[in-house]
């Protein structure tokens, strides 16, 4: 017999067009990576928030459940470090903690690759802190090169085709 499991709840993700819908991605990013994982509120929000495509999950009520960011262009060129503008940047991935295991963080990696599809880019890196290798992994991405630090959080570079 299986332990108890938490019902799905109803959410949706979007691209966050609209001031609010930014302003509840900010939100989400305060809670978890500075509230929650200290992350020095200095350092969380960047010149790359600008120009970036962000992705908003919700609930049907309007509470907001995670974020995420696609940096594309220029921009990912210069955070993946290796110049090729077909590779977009996907980040500053974010799940409330009451919305973990819904398929949130997910449902938002899928987002954020629909839009880096939709911009004609061909792959997607990321940054991934070292406790969510497997998640990622299990979404098609690979690790490669060396564990580095990002805001005192052991990363590691991960890359997926699309």
């Amino acid at each position: 017999m299986s332990g108890p499991s938490r019902a799905p709840a109803a959410y949706e993700v979007r691209v966050a067009e609209d001031p609010a819908d930014r302003e509840a991605c900010f939100a989400v990013r305060k809670e978890v990576f500075v509230a929650e994982q200290k992350v020095p509120e200095d350092i969380e929000y960047d010149a790359y928030d600008a120009e970036a495509v962000h992705v908003l999950a919700v609930r049907t009520d309007g509470v907001p459940l995670g974020t995420g960011r696609l940096l594309h262009g220029a921009a990912a060129a210069a955070k993946n470090g290796d110049g090729d503008p077909a590779v977009g940047s996907l980040g500053r991935l974010a799940v409330t903690a009451t919305a973990r295991g819904l398929g949130v963080g997910a449902a938002l990696v899928r987002a954020v690759e629909d839009a880096a599809r939709a911009r004609g880019l061909t792959a997607v890196d990321l940054h991934a802190q070292t406790h969510a290798l497997g998640f990622y992994e299990r979404l098609g991405y690979q690790a490669y090169g060396p564990e580095f630090p990002d805001a005192g959080i052991p990363h590691r570079a991960m890359r997926r085709s699309l």
